[in-house]
């Protein structure tokens, strides 16, 4: 597997009051037509609240911007809910004449940064605006999850849903700072809604060294589950490159025991530009024919988005 890398697609654009801190995190691709993508992504305000908004593409070129949105997609939670801090759209899919967005709710902490919820919120004009299904998350913690969830992707197969999710399993003292280490578990629903829990862990830290598996994108090819993640570890993640989000790529034969294949994944940060110090977040899907992955590179979003195509044997 190499993926080639087509260049930049968006930049976060700081004129907009809901990104005054100018990110485009966690693109999120939802098709409108046969020619035109919907890519959702997650901005910041002055006061670092998480907003939803999204830019129109060229399907087959994505660098080809034909719409920008300039409006928040979705209002934030009232005080002491689950998302009033903001919200970030984690998968996009069709459920009849409706569009359901899966994102997650953002809290600020004292003890800790933030605690992260699943929620959904619903369209009925095609994806352009959304009302939240309910006030409370779908996710929240349990006695047997303690901690946050977050960053789901939902496929649906033979009338059962099917979720990987990021768990937060512990909270860690870290030069100075608590950080979290997460990583994704597998869930089931008949409905979307209700969603049964057993803790089934998909991908796992692979050593005492990596604390961030996250936003997981499951395709199935044939009878082959592809999941494709980003991955960190602890030190210093933030400014050593060494130790920054990496996209990883695992496999599995019934989408909830998985093998780790990192080293096929076939794409890593470039020498220069706006992905050199790290990749992360990718949203892999396929478009006549090709498969096109689209991630975020430097600073978790500062930098933007771009997206790379899968070459072809």
């Amino acid at each position: 597997m190499k993926w080639i890398k087509k260049g930049l697609i968006y930049e976060p654009n700081t004129s907009f009051e809901w990104n005054s801190k100018g990110y485009a995190s966690v693109p999120t691709v939802y098709k409108i037509s046969e020619d035109v993508l919907r890519i959702y992504f997650t901005a910041r305000d002055i006061d670092n609240k998480t907003n939803i908004s999204y830019i129109e593409v060229e399907a087959e070129n994505p660098t080809n911007i034909l719409y920008t949105h300039e409006k928040s997609v979705l209002s934030f939670g009232k005080i002491g809910m689950f998302d009033d801090c903001g919200a970030m759209a984690s998968h996009v899919i069709n459920v009849g004449n409706e569009v359901w967005m899966y994102y997650i709710g953002w809290n600020v902490r004292n003890t800790i940064a933030y605690h992260n919820s699943i929620g959904l919120a619903i369209s009925k004009d095609r994806g352009m605006t959304f009302e939240k299904f309910s006030e409370g998350p779908l996710f929240d913690r349990t006695y047997k999850e303690p901690y946050f969830n977050a960053a789901p992707f939902i496929l649906k197969e033979n009338g059962i849903w099917k979720m990987w999710y990021l768990s937060n399993t512990d909270w860690v003292e870290y030069d100075g700072k608590s950080e979290p280490f997460y990583h994704i578990k597998y869930a089931e629903s008949n409905n979307g809604i209700d969603w049964k829990r057993e803790g089934k862990i998909a991908i796992d830290y692979k050593d005492e060294n990596e604390c961030g598996i996250v936003r997981a994108c499951v395709l199935k090819d044939n009878d082959t589950y592809k999941m494709w993640y980003a991955h960190r570890n602890l030190q210093n993640y933030r400014t050593n490159k060494n130790s920054s989000y990496r996209i990883g790529y695992a496999e599995s034969s019934d989408g909830m025991d998985w093998t780790r294949k990192d080293d096929e994944v076939g794409i890593d940060v470039s020498e220069s530009g706006w992905d050199s110090e790290m990749i992360e977040y990718p949203f892999v899907y396929d478009h006549k024919g090709k498969r096109y992955m689209i991630y975020n590179g430097n600073t978790f979003g500062k930098t933007g988005f771009g997206y790379a195509v899968l070459e072809e044997n």
